[in-house]
């Protein structure tokens, strides 16, 4: 059983799909570990690193594996390389991109997107979306408290006192939760807003104090899943005017809401952004599905009449050592579904609801409910 570690094709992304640790609990699975040269480097892995827990470092790495590891879902160019057959892993980024899930299935691989894990206990380990967003959350205020150019805590010195810096974090989930307390650690007096009633709580443990509309929709404004719903217009519309006055007073605002399938909601008005301090920072996490505020643009911090809005499409990136240790352990806890111990060969379960969460082709078609082409009546 072969395993390849990939480079990544697109070089914005630092990244790698597995690290010396879990190279070491790959080959006690019984697999043959090749990984492409410099895969790890801009995660501060070297090739001699990976040699020296017993992978071999192979330009042909990819040639006759079983299961090849990634980042990024591979292109066309790379599924041209793989054997047909192949198990592929990684974050496949499914949601608008029907185009090129075909161009998995027409390559015959079994591609498996690791952020469509089920939301269970048994998968927990395997939560990419929550190891991901975890340390996006933390960068967030460390690059919004970078580019603010203040404190954050309150100071009180002989030559007089620096206030503490007031941070609004908008959206409550894994980033934003990990905002408020990487705020509250730095100082800061942290506000939050979500529309899901069971952040309120979860954002007053924090030492934070929850900003919403509290009527009656706003307290069945959660999935099963325990995801954001879609709201009403009538709802945002009372949730907008509630913070656009916030906003106004804030120094850093963090907007974290993203909605799988769907661009990310605009939470964030030209208007508002206007409306603050000059010298005041907004941080966009959901650039990648189009911004949570409109004057975001990906990978620029904007000057806008002198507020700064950051919007980086790869926060996690930023810190590419933490999170591909996270992202690789994430991985490899995936394999051990998919690798028999006692036979070290590979085993799939297709009643595993791991698996069937996962899966986006096999047999040379999508596979996967939400994104299999409709069949006609």
């Amino acid at each position: 059983m072969k395993i390849a570690v990939c480079a990544e094709a697109d070089a914005s992304e630092p990244r790698v799909s597995a690290t010396p640790e879990t190279v070491k609990k790959m080959k006690a699975l019984g697999a043959e570990v090749l990984v492409e040269p410099g895969a790890g480097v801009k995660s501060g892995i070297l090739d001699a690193d990976y040699e020296a827990v017993g992978a071999v470092i192979s330009r042909d790495a990819v040639r006759d594996a079983d299961i090849v590891l990634k980042v990024r879902r591979p292109n066309e160019a790379e599924l041209g390389a793989y054997k047909k057959g192949a198990l592929v892993i990684a974050i496949m980024d499914p949601y608008g991109n029907e185009a090129a899930l075909q161009v998995l299935a027409r390559a015959d691989v079994i591609a498996f997107a690791m952020e469509l894990m089920p939301r269970i206990t048994r998968a927990q380990s395997m939560d990419v979306l929550s190891s991901q967003a975890n340390l996006a959350g933390y960068r967030a205020v460390i690059d919004g408290a970078a580019e603010y150019g203040r404190a954050l805590p309150m100071m009180m010195t002989a030559a007089g006192t620096v206030p503490a810096t007031k941070v609004f974090i908008m959206g409550a989930g894994v980033a934003g939760l990990q905002a408020i307390a990487t705020a509250r650690r730095l100082g800061a007096i942290v506000t939050a807003t979500d529309v899901r009633p069971a952040a309120k709580e979860q954002v007053e443990s924090l030492g934070a104090k929850f900003i919403a509309v509290m009527d009656d929709e706003f307290k069945q404004a959660e999935t099963a899943g325990g995801y954001a719903k879609e709201m009403s217009k009538e709802y945002q519309a009372k949730q907008a005017a509630l913070v656009a006055d916030h906003i106004k007073k804030q120094d850093i605002v963090i907007t974290t809401a993203l909605i799988p399938g769907r661009p990310a909601p605009k939470l964030v008005t030209a208007e508002m952004v206007h409306s603050m301090k000059p010298g005041s920072v907004i941080v966009d996490l959901a650039v990648e599905r189009g911004g949570n505020c409109e004057l975001a643009k990906a990978d620029e911090v904007v000057d806008a009449g002198g507020v700064k809005v950051v919007a980086y499409s790869n926060f996690p990136g930023r810190l590419a050592a933490s999170a591909s240790s996270l992202y690789a352990k994430n991985l490899y806890t995936f394999l051990e579904v998919l690798i028999d111990k006692k036979t070290k060969e590979i085993n799939l379960n297709w009643d595993d609801d791991i698996l069937k969460a996962t899966v986006l082709t096999r047999d040379g078609a999508v596979v996967h409910p939400n994104f299999a082409p409709k069949t006609a009546a």
